[in-house]
């Protein structure tokens, strides 16, 4: 059963699926049943995947590590993502080369979680 803003994967082509509407199916991507991303709080490569968030100009600046993630075409973020408390999400898509960081308007006592996706490292949540 997938759930509302759950975030799956597939191993063998890479698709990356987060569910909208939560249902009793299964999400399949080439022929295999696709794999649900945990999300990683501060294990392993926190310093470079943690979500940092900062209060900037009525809104907020998310930076994905407190030490700047690398953006290179095999290793980069490939979204940053605000969950608010009253349920609404934002998400910025990333590219390599860019900064690893995105711009919300939303004020900082209204987030209830930020998320970000390494395309190795996985689904990183503060």
């Amino acid at each position: 059963m997938a759930k509302k803003l759950e975030i799956y994967k597939c191993d063998k082509c890479g698709n990356v699926v987060e569910v909208f509407v939560g249902g009793d199916g299964e999400l399949v991507c080439c022929g295999e049943p696709m794999k649900l991303l945990d999300e990683k709080s501060g294990e392993g490569a926190g310093e470079k995947h943690l979500p940092v968030i900062v209060p900037q100009g009525g809104g907020i600046l998310v930076k994905v590590g407190s030490i700047a993630h690398p953006m290179d075409p095999d290793h980069w973020i490939q979204f940053i993502e605000v969950v608010r408390k009253d349920g609404k999400t934002g998400r910025q898509d990333l590219n390599p080369g860019e900064k690893p960081e995105a711009y919300f308007s939303i004020k900082p006592g209204e987030v209830l979680q930020v998320r970000s996706l390494c395309n190795k490292h996985g689904l990183w949540s503060k």
